[in-house]
């Protein structure tokens, strides 16, 4: 798997096993998948949400952004490849789509079917934020047990304070897009539920978000923990907790 180092547009520092934070990029470009799991993740919203705001059609956007996943899941499988960044794609569309089709079978227009749609995600950052940020206020962040999964310790990162600040940082860093997101999206959510907002405007609120407070906003906080990460300082040993 590519460690974060190959991520050429986020940072260039090369990968070591003698440093927190190399442990930490290595685990990061893991979980992400290197550039093409990131762009296997963004690229089904991003046709979904694209093309409905440009045609309104929901059942095309469904139809696209769903054969974009299936194209990715396809190729990973003729190449032998782990699917799981697919595969999670696929799962964001389908639970987007049960939600608008609930919409549609109550009888929602057009308009508050794609609202429909994008509720899920605001709930997903929404319990995505409160557990991480559970984590750091528990003194228990959960970059820590990245430290932890590669040293075969998962709690001796905790022995160090110089270690546990440094993941409790990353942690914030890590958590803050999903906090922007629901500060955001969710009062526009709420505001046409509810009413005071008409649907089709906070739908296209709601879209222009998506891009704009998607994978850009998680970039740019990955380019921040690799900045952070790119000081090599913190050293890994049995004593301070590696």
């Amino acid at each position: 798997m590519n460690d974060i180092a190959d991520l050429r547009g986020l940072g260039d520092q090369p990968a070591t096993t003698e440093t927190v934070e190399a442990v930490v990029r290595r685990q990061l470009a893991t979980a992400l998948g290197g550039k093409r799991g990131m762009v296997e993740a963004a690229v089904p919203t991003i046709v979904f949400t694209v093309l409905f705001l440009t045609t309104r059609d929901l059942r095309l956007a469904l139809a696209l952004s769903l054969g974009a996943a299936l194209v990715a899941l396809a190729v990973r499988v003729v190449q032998r490849q782990t699917v799981q960044f697919a595969v999670n794609a696929l799962f964001g569309i389908g639970i987007g789509a049960a939600f608008a089709w609930r919409a549609a079978r109550g009888g929602g227009s057009a308009d508050e079917q794609a609202l429909a749609y994008f509720l899920p995600g605001v709930l997903y950052n929404a319990g995505y934020a409160a557990v991480l940020m559970l984590s750091i206020l528990t003194r228990w962040p959960v970059v820590g047990f990245m430290v932890g999964s590669v040293t075969g310790d998962p709690t001796g990162w905790r022995e160090d304070s110089q270690v546990r600040k440094l993941c409790s940082l990353l942690t914030w860093v890590l958590v803050a897009p999903c906090i922007l997101r629901v500060v955001v999206q969710a009062p526009v959510y709420l505001a046409a539920s509810q009413g005071p907002l008409d649907t089709g405007v906070a739908v296209g609120i709601l879209g222009v978000c998506k891009l704009v407070m998607g994978w850009p906003l998680q970039l740019a906080s990955l380019a921040l923990m690799v900045w952070l990460l790119g000081r090599d300082r913190t050293p890994v040993t049995p004593q301070s907790a590696a």
